[in-house]
């Protein structure tokens, strides 16, 4: 499909793009683009074998954007008319605080992305209700035969079907199509009095058949049904400051909160992290390698494009301990005289752009997963995390783990329960000791906030041991 046929589903031509883009050109706009959206989302949600909840919503509309300096000038319209693009452009030129000038722009030339990610799924969004509903019922069931201590289930499926297509006054035109989708599965064990959760869940830029290849929902029914029971069992976690080995995946949750965010551009650039100014410099240990990478297909946190219109790439930003990049979008990447990344982000038209991740992890090394375990006398071993806190500032972090065991003599012995990482991402990547081969992205359920706005991404870890972090926990 040609960028201009993608226009043409909104209502607009090459032309009235054109004098849209005029409107913005003004004697002090370093930079203006147009953004079209149009977005279907489906939802199926199941509760206690009931289902709970069924939407459909449709989205349509432009965003508008002009830069000066450090100023950015935005607005939106959901109405996609000629006259509704000239009046979000005029107000976006206004608020950058430029007068109408008549610098000539670029004609606009159309571009396709440079790879393609997702190309089997665009033709397969659509998902009759029955079918969502019949997979909710085999989780349900699913998840109910493995124990009978599983007193509830609650599961969601949820898609996206995403249509963008980005004008630039650099003379860009260029579009794509980008599905998504979410399996999550939650279930509630009790036994004498005492209820535990446990969840799991999976997806990307993927389609309906992707959970049933390989029976993966039968999975995720059974590893959430898994960890409810195993909490069951748990016992209350030691507090203190011990050695903490990470497990694999979906761990790198911590990563993404407590270093990556510190090392998003505009932060660095407002010195407001804890990575400012430290390009170049040692931030962790050798044995640390982390990339951020939105080109690994199907997964949720991949783009074919940014959505500024810029192909993602696999941008390294700490090389064997050293701070080597940030992630940067058109604007901090044009203030701070430093490479563009193709992270450029946003939630929705109505969004303005930040520099956010895509898929972000560490790199394997090269010990032994068991011997990381081996090498620990008394520590912690967390395998699944909950939510979390984070001060982008000073780097201080808390984390909550979902499941979690007690090493004893370098073996894994009983669950625990309430185990809280408490710490600090520059420095706890200073103690990072080990790092193992066994490198594993997790399963495709990643949302991240900033500012008021989600977007997917996806994070990754291999197995690794910090020397030392304070556990917060019940026991001492």
């Amino acid at each position: 499909m040609s960028d201009s046929v993608q226009l043409a589903r909104f209502g607009m031509t090459d032309l009235e793009v054109r004098h849209a883009l005029d409107r913005l050109n003004v004697r002090d706009v370093d930079y203006a683009d147009l953004y079209f959206e149009s977005r279907v989302s489906e939802s199926v949600s199941m509760e206690e074998g009931i289902v709970k909840r069924a939407a459909k919503s449709i989205s349509q509309g432009v965003g508008v954007r002009a830069t000066a300096g450090e100023k950015t000038g935005f607005a939106y319209s959901d109405e996609l008319t000629k006259k509704d693009l000239e009046i979000a452009a005029d107000t976006a030129r206004y608020i950058a605080n430029s007068p109408k000038g008549d610098r000539g722009l670029p004609v606009p030339v159309q571009r396709r992305p440079t790879k393609d990610l997702y190309p089997i799924e665009r033709a397969k969004a659509e998902v009759a209700t029955a079918d969502r509903v019949a997979l909710l019922n085999a989780i349900d069931a699913e998840a109910r035969r493995y124990d009978p201590r599983i007193k509830n289930v609650l599961a969601s499926f949820n898609t996206e079907y995403k249509v963008v297509v980005v004008a630039t006054s650099d003379g860009t035109l260029i579009g794509d199509v980008q599905p998504l989708s979410r399996l999550q599965v939650t279930c509630i064990a009790e036994e004498n009095g005492n209820r535990q959760v446990g969840s799991f869940g999976g997806g990307g830029r993927v389609g309906f058949k992707f959970y049933h290849d390989e029976e993966r929902y039968i999975e995720y029914a059974r590893e959430a049904a898994r960890e409810a029971i195993l909490n069951l069992s748990a016992v209350d976690a030691p507090a203190g400051v011990m050695p903490v080995v990470l497990g694999g995946g979906w761990p790198g949750i911590l990563l993404h909160e407590a270093i990556g965010h510190g090392l998003e551009a505009d932060f660095n650039r407002k010195k407001t992290s804890a990575f400012s100014s430290l390009i170049g410099k040692r931030v962790a240990s050798d044995v640390c390698t982390i990339v951020d990478d939105g080109t690994l297909p199907f997964r949720r946190g991949s783009l074919n494009m940014d959505d500024e219109g810029t192909p993602t790439g696999r941008t390294v930003l700490i090389e064997k301990g050293i701070l080597r990049g940030y992630i940067t979008d058109k604007l901090n990447a044009r203030l701070m005289g430093i490479p563009l990344t193709g992270n450029g982000r946003r939630e929705s038209y109505q969004s303005v752009v930040l520099p956010r991740m895509t898929n972000t992890f560490m790199l394997a090394g090269e010990s032994d997963p068991a011997e990381i375990l081996k090498s620990v006398k008394r520590g912690l071993y967390a395998v699944t995390f909950g939510g979390g806190q984070v001060d982008i500032t000073s780097g201080k972090f808390v984390f909550s783990a979902s499941e979690a065991y007690l090493i004893e003599d370098g073996k894994i012995t009983k669950p625990v329960k309430g185990a809280t990482l408490i710490g600090n991402g520059p420095e706890i990547l200073t103690k990072v000791s080990m790092v193992g081969h066994d490198l594993k992205l997790d399963n495709g359920i990643g949302t991240c906030g900033k500012d008021g706005q989600s977007v997917p991404v996806g994070v990754g870890l291999p197995t690794l041991k910090i020397d030392e972090i304070t556990v917060g926990g019940t026991q001492r």
